[in-house]
């Protein structure tokens, strides 16, 4: 084992973010008049009280969410996409986000996103935190040359167990392992993020939810804030 390798491993949607992606992109396909806001709108809340109770059917969820993606060519989305960051995004990327992040590159640490959300809406996402490793739902392809999409997922989606399922497949495909790292670290908000959290050496609970908080105050976890200071 290397001792001075550390894994730093980082959920999206409030927690690296100050919101939530798959909502901001959602919100911002309705005012580009591509969704209807009131069916939209009645689902996400649907979903969301499901997400917050642990109930959610992931595999439903995703093909509510990924259909819009499969209604336009990928040039036109990848258009929208540029105007979707900087007009959604990076105005609720923090400045405690991005310290956190930086400080974490500068170590030398292996540092991947990990987040249910597809890996179109998260990708540029990652980038732009100078994260250099993506581990999200795959939304499969109709076309590989074009890039067009199905509007389906493909493979294990990164939610709750799924998670760990690949964040193992990604560690397993560069030589490594959990035993590869002195220090391993998850950053969440949700309880839905509970068993990544139990499987790392150092979970950190971000600005987390009352389940997570509780959890993290009985288990003696780290509890900050990259919003509003440490809390």
């Amino acid at each position: 084992m290397n001792p001075a390798l550390n894994l730093a491993l980082f959920d999206l949607d409030n927690t690296l973010l100050a919101g939530d992606s798959d909502f901001e992109w959602a919100q911002f396909l309705i005012e580009k008049g591509v969704l209807d806001r009131e069916v939209q709108e009645a689902k996400n809340i649907e979903f969301y009280e499901h997400y917050k109770a642990g109930t959610l059917d992931i595999h439903a969820f995703l093909d509510f969410q990924l259909k819009p993606l499969a209604r336009h060519p990928r040039a036109e989305l990848d258009a929208w996409h540029r105007e979707f960051m900087a007009t959604r995004i990076r105005p609720i990327m923090t400045p405690a986000a991005k310290a956190l992040v930086a400080e974490h590159l500068a170590a030398g640490d292996l540092c991947a996103v990990v987040t249910a959300t597809n890996s179109f809406v998260t990708g540029p996402i990652a980038r732009e935190f100078g994260i250099p490793h993506l581990i999200g739902t795959i939304p499969a392809l109709a076309d590989p040359t074009t890039g067009d999409f199905t509007g389906k997922p493909t493979g294990t989606p990164s939610f709750r167990e799924g998670k760990i399922v690949r964040v193992e497949q990604w560690l397993e495909s560069l030589g490594l392992c959990w035993a590869s790292f002195s220090h391993s670290y998850f950053y969440s908000d949700s309880h839905n993020d509970l068993p990544l959290l139990l499987k790392v050496s150092d979970p950190v609970a971000v600005d987390p939810d009352d389940t997570l908080r509780a959890h993290a105050g009985k288990a003696g976890w780290q509890v900050r804030s990259l919003r509003h200071g440490n809390v």
